[in-house]
C-alpha cells in the first residue's frame, strides 16, 4: 500500500472550533463508490433489526410494558426518527465518510467533531462485542437443541458460568466480520444484503405464523403497568431503533449518495418500525406477558403453542439477524476511524486502503478489540459501554442541523428535515432524557475515555490537523 495526497489548499485556521469546509471535494479517497440504494438500506436494516426483536421485546413486555410493548417501540421510533431526519438531511448535504464526526466537524468545529468521533470508536466497538456475545448465546442454544454438548471452557467469559474461560464463538464472529469487510465493500455489502433478506423473510414468517396463534385475552389489559410503563419500556428499546447512524458512515462508498443516503435512512427506519410493531403484537398475543421468557422469548412462545420445530427456525433467524448488526457497526467504527485519520487528527497510517478499497487497518483493529471484549468480558459489563456516545452523537447532529439551517439556509439540500426546528429539538430532548437514565458506571467509563481523548487530541490531533495547516487533504491508499 502507498499513500497519495489529494485535496486542496484552504486558509489555515486556529482554535479548537475551526470548521472543515462543507463543500469540500473528497476527490479520490481510496474508497469505492459501488453500493446502491437497496444495499445502503440493507446495511441500515442490518444494524436496526436484531436485538430489538429477538432479545428485548420479551423482557420489556414482561417487566415494563405488557402488551403495550408495541407502544414502547412506537414511542422510541418516533423519538429516533427525529434524529434520523437530521441524519438524512446531512447525508444528502455532506455525503462523506464519518457520519456524526464529519457533520459535527463541519458545523460545530473540530473539537466537537473529534470528541464525537472518539466516542463513537468506543461505542461502535462495544456494540460489536455485545452483539457477538448475543449471537454466541443463540448459537449455543441452537446446538443444544440438536443435542451437541460443547465443552464449557469455550462457552462464555470468565465468571459467566461454571468452567467458562472464553467465549470462542464471539471471538470468531468478530474476526470473521473483519475479514469479510476487508474483502471490499462491494463483496461484503452483497453478503450483508443477502443475510438481511434472509432475516426479513424469517421475521415475516414469525409474524404470519404467529398471527394464527394470537389470542385476544392475552392482549388485555393492554396497559398493565400504565402509560408510564410503556414510556419506561421505550427508554429500553430505544437502543434497538438506531443503526442508521452506522449506515451513514458508508456515504463515500455509495453511488449517488446525495440522493440515496437520505432515502436509505428513512426507508430503513420505516421498514424496521413496521416489523417491530407487528412482531411485538404477535409475541404478546401468543403468550401472556407474565409468562414470556427472559431470553429467546419468541422461541419459547412458539414452543408454548406446540411449534417447537419452528422455534428452531426462529433461533436460526436470530443468529442471522444479529450477525448483520455486527457487520454494520464494524463498518461504522472503521469508517469513522478512517475519516478522523484522513483529516490528520490521527496518524495517516490508519487511512490507507488495501487493494479492495477497504481501510483494512482500522477494520482489523476494531475486529480484534471487539473480539477481546467479547471473549473475556461479561455481556452486562460490555453493554454499559454502548449507550452514551450514541446519544451524544444524536444531540450533536440535531444541534448541527439547526445551526446550519440558519447559518447557511441556501445550501443545496437534497432532503430537508421537516418541521424545523421542532423535529431536531424533540430528538435532543429525548436523547437528554435517556442520558439521565444511564448508570453511574457508564458515566465513569465515559469520563475516562473522554479524558484519554482530550490527551490524544491535545498532543497529536490539534497539532497535526490538516485544517490547521491550511490543507484539506484526503489519503488514497492503493
Amino acid at each position: 500500500m502507498t499513500e497519495q495526497a489529494t485535496g486542496r489548499q484552504v486558509a489555515a485556521q486556529t482554535g479548537i472550533f475551526r470548521r472543515k469546509p462543507i463543500e469540500d471535494d473528497a476527490g479520490d479517497s481510496g474508497l469505492e463508490r459501488s453500493i446502491g440504494l437497496w444495499q445502503l438500506t440493507a446495511i441500515g436494516l442490518g444494524a436496526i433489526i436484531g436485538a430489538g426483536i429477538f432479545a428485548l421485546a420479551g423482557p420489556v413486555a414482561k417487566t415494563d410494558a405488557g402488551p403495550a410493548v408495541s407502544v414502547s417501540f412506537l414511542i422510541a421510533g418516533v423519538a429516533s426518527a427525529c434524529a434520523a431526519l437530521s441524519y438524512a438531511e446531512f447525508g444528502g448535504l455532506i455525503p462523506r465518510a464519518g457520519s456524526a464526526y464529519t457533520y459535527g466537524y463541519a458545523v460545530l468545529g473540530e473539537s466537537v467533531g473529534w470528541f464525537i468521533g472518539w466516542d463513537l470508536l468506543l461505542e461502535y466497538t462495544a456494540i460489536v462485542a455485545v452483539v457477538a456475545i448475543g449471537v454466541s448465546q443463540y448459537i449455543t442454544f441452537l446446538l443444544d437443541g440438536f443435542g451437541l454438548d460443547l465443552p464449557a471452557w469455550m462457552l462464555g467469559a470468565p465468571g459467566t458460568g461454571g468452567g467458562h474461560h472464553v467465549d470462542l464463538f464471539a471471538i470468531l464472529l468478530c474476526l470473521g466480520v473483519a475479514w469479510l469487510l476487508n474483502r471490499g465493500i462491494k463483496t461484503s455489502a452483497k453478503v450483508e444484503t443477502w443475510l438481511v433478506f434472509v432475516k426479513l423473510a424469517i421475521v415475516l414468517a414469525v409474524i404470519v405464523v404467529g398471527a394464527f396463534y394470537v389470542k385476544s385475552d392475552n392482549l388485555t389489559p393492554y396497559f398493565p403497568y400504565g402509560l408510564s410503563g410503556a414510556a419506561t419500556g421505550a427508554a429500553t428499546v430505544f437502543f434497538a431503533v438506531f443503526g442508521y447512524d452506522a449506515m451513514s458512515t458508508a456515504a463515500e462508498e455509495s453511488k449517488d449518495a446525495e440522493r440515496n443516503l437520505p432515502k436509505a435512512v428513512v426507508l430503513s427506519l420505516a421498514i424496521a418500525m413496521v416489523l417491530y410493531l407487528l412482531a411485538a403484537t404477535v409475541l404478546t398475543g401468543m403468550q401472556n406477558y407474565t409468562e414470556l421468557a427472559d431470553s429467546a422469548a419468541f422461541g419459547v412462545a412458539f414452543e408454548s403453542v406446540g411449534l417447537s420445530g419452528f422455534a428452531k427456525v426462529v433461533a436460526f433467524g436470530a443468529i442471522v439477524g444479529i450477525i448483520t448488526v455486527l457487520f454494520s457497526f464494524t463498518l461504522g467504527a472503521s469508517r469513522v476511524w478512517f475519516a478522523i485519520s484522513r483529516d490528520g487528527l490521527l496518524p495517516a497510517w490508519f487511512a490507507k486502503t488495501n487493494d479492495q478499497h477497504s481501510p483494512s487497518r482500522p477494520v482489523w483493529i476494531v475486529g480484534i478489540a471487539a473480539a477481546g471484549i467479547a471473549g473475556f468480558v461479561p455481556i452486562g459489563d460490555a453493554a454499559e459501554l454502548t449507550n452514551i456516545g450514541i446519544l451524544l452523537a444524536f444531540i450533536v447532529v440535531s444541534v448541527a442541523v439547526i445551526v446550519l439551517r440558519y447559518r447557511q439556509p441556501d445550501l443545496p439540500r437534497t432532503f430537508r428535515a421537516p418541521l424545523m426546528p421542532f423535529t431536531p429539538l424533540l430528538g435532543i430532548a429525548f436523547s437528554l432524557w435517556l442520558i439521565t437514565q444511564l448508570q453511574t458506571a457508564t458515566w465513569v467509563r465515559f469520563a475516562v475515555w473522554f479524558v484519554l481523548g482530550a490527551v490524544v487530541y491535545g498532543l497529536y490531533g490539534y497539532r497535526h490537523s490538516h485544517l490547521g495547516r491550511g490543507r484539506v487533504v484526503h489519503t488514497d491508499g492503493v
